[in-house]
């Protein structure tokens, strides 16, 4: 049932069909007067009505009045009794060409929201991503903008041939506890090796695309029927990231969304007079939407040194403008800019099937809504200029950098300093990490893996040998059992080396169990470290704000910046 569209003119806004109900409290959909409405019969005095279908409310029945019924709530007329609101029910849903955005809507409107699922379209990817959404656990969205011009007036974007390109693509991940976010771009120009890709045509039949080595990583997406699915297996290959489900929308989607939100704050450095976007902006800051908004984000010649890496920064700028003007109040408390944004959001999107229900849609931007915009942070893949090029117009993954970028986001560690919740452990607890600290070499240690991911004891014995000079460790294989948390247990003897110990790897004086004495291989007395499912890989502390940050460009949702 598409209850907004239903029996209404085409130009009536669908905000304007929901009104508040005085007697719940709730917001409940209401057909425009100047519509043919549906009579529907009411119960004579004395019989029973009949039951209701499933999922449905049947209003009560009229009663007789002698005068003429008040106008509907919120229609001109008397104004309606204030009553008692009940707790508004909050909808996130995530949409948009290269950002998720956060739509929110109040009432019973389930209807309605089967009808945005109904905007929604979806894709098969296989074994490409997840086969669920997890509530529980980190996720991953890929966010894929492409540069198929379908859609009313965008016949002069994009290549004139194109199939729909991975134009733009940012790799969203989302934190376990949903502290903090990272948006990761991916340089369309950025050489790459795709992968052997199983497809579903639009027929059913499934055909193979061969794999191809050294390539731009935009044709991932369109080229020889390659869906999505493939720039998934594309991203994995090149970051070692698992992407767990995709977004997908053209061009429309940043008209479409901008618009509905009354346009989007940006500031440039200087005046823009490009003649390629026909973007004309003045210096300072503009309010962009619609055509002008899509120029401002496929601008190339009038910022940095007009390549594809600058604006890349300008898009994140955009994006953090257009998460901050969605989480305002402004936004937030409009019934027809929310619904404005549900229509233009799901219309736009393509997503795998496995979160294309409006459930999970629903819970997906709930967990997102979570996350505090101070804490997303937006950064690029670390790239150099192509060494075979002389004539640089491609980049390739800068070896140096990007390992430890990608080391991050896999192990669910923050770009941003996460304000750790405060804990008053117990002065005893405290205590353990007072006092002296044995020298780096006399710590004699051995280490089990009580939960962490396969190899983490060697590969931490390792590090701990070779770059924090604790010689005396040993790899002591698997624990009994799996534990959630890092632990070291210690004599009392061996307190000034667990404090160093402790010191080395971030452990809190709550991770530190004192115990008796036990040996290792060659008899010693010796600490025992397990790591828990919490060990985030070696080298990297367990209080994770205290690790070192890559040397990349980044900045987050919460701030302003102008491009130039």
């Amino acid at each position: 049932m598409d209850a907004p569209g239903r029996e209404r003119a085409e130009h009536v806004d669908p905000a304007d069909q929901w009104v508040r109900n005085p007697n719940t409290g709730e917001y409940e959909l209401r057909l425009t007067p100047s519509a043919p409405r549906a009579v529907v019969p009411q119960p004579r005095s004395g019989r029973t009505a009949p039951p209701a279908a499933p999922g449905r409310e049947v209003p009560p029945p009229r009663r007789r009045r002698t005068a003429p019924e008040e106008p509907l709530p919120g229609r001109r007329g008397r104004r309606p009794v204030k009553t008692k609101s009940k707790a508004k029910k909050v909808v996130l849903w995530t949409g948009g060409s290269m950002a998720f955005v956060l739509v929110a809507t109040v009432g019973a409107g389930y209807f309605y929201l089967k009808h945005l699922e109904g905007n929604v379209k979806t894709k098969d990817v296989g074994d490409a991503g997840a086969s669920s959404f997890r509530k529980d656990e980190a996720f991953n969205i890929l966010v894929i903008g492409t540069d198929k011009r379908t859609g009313e007036g965008n016949e002069g974007y994009g290549d004139s041939g194109s199939v729909g390109h991975a134009d733009t693509t940012i790799l969203l991940h989302v934190s376990k506890d949903r502290s903090n976010a990272t948006a990761l771009s991916i340089p369309r120009d950025l050489i790459v090796d795709i992968p052997e890709c199983p497809t579903t045509k639009d027929d059913g039949t499934e055909v193979s695309v061969s794999a191809q080595q050294g390539v731009r990583f935009n044709r991932s997406l369109g080229e020889s029927g390659r869906d999505p699915g493939c720039t998934m297996r594309t991203v994995k290959e090149a970051t070692g990231i698992q992407p767990d489900h995709f977004m997908m929308a053209d061009f429309n989607a940043v008209k479409t969304l901008t618009t509905a939100v009354d346009g989007v704050e940006v500031c440039v450095a200087k005046a823009v007079n490009d003649k390629e976007s026909k973007l004309v902006l003045p210096k300072g800051e503009s309010k962009v939407e619609g055509e002008q908004a899509l120029a401002f984000l496929r601008t190339r010649k009038s910022f940095g040194n007009s390549g594809d890496l600058d604006r890349i920064k300008v898009q994140q700028q955009f994006l953090g403008s257009l998460m901050r003007k969605m989480a305002s109040g402004d936004t937030l408390t409009s019934p027809t800019k929310l619904l404005k944004l549900a229509e233009a959001a799901t219309s736009a999107l393509t997503v795998d099937s496995a979160i294309g229900k409006v459930d999970t849609l629903k819970d997906m931007a709930l967990e997102l809504k979570k996350v505090p915009t101070k804490n997303i942070t937006f950064t690029t893949i670390p790239v150099v200029d192509n060494p075979a090029e002389t004539v640089k117009v491609t980049v390739v993954v800068d070896k140096t950098r990007a390992p430890q970028v990608f080391d991050m986001i896999q192990n669910d560690i923050s770009f941003t300093e996460v304000k750790a919740q405060e804990r008053k452990e117990a002065a005893a607890v405290a205590a353990r990490l007072k006092g002296t600290k044995a020298d780096a070499s006399q710590v004699r240690v051995q280490i089990l893996n009580g939960g962490a991911t396969s190899g983490s004891a060697q590969k931490q014995l390792d590090w701990l040998q070779n770059s924090a000079g604790v010689s005396k460790s040993e790899n002591a294989g698997n624990a009994d059992a799996d534990q959630a948390k890092t632990t070291l247990e210690y004599a009392p003897d061996q307190a000034d080396q667990a404090r160093r110990l402790a010191d080395i790897m971030g452990l809190s004086g709550s991770a530190m169990k004192p115990g008796e004495s036990v040996t290792n291989s060659q008899g010693q007395p010796t600490m025992t470290l397990i790591l828990g499912k919490d060990f985030k890989g070696a080298g990297v502390k367990l209080n994770g704000a205290s690790v070192e940050p890559p040397d990349v460009e980044k900045s987050t949702a919460d701030k302003a910046e102008c491009a130039s």
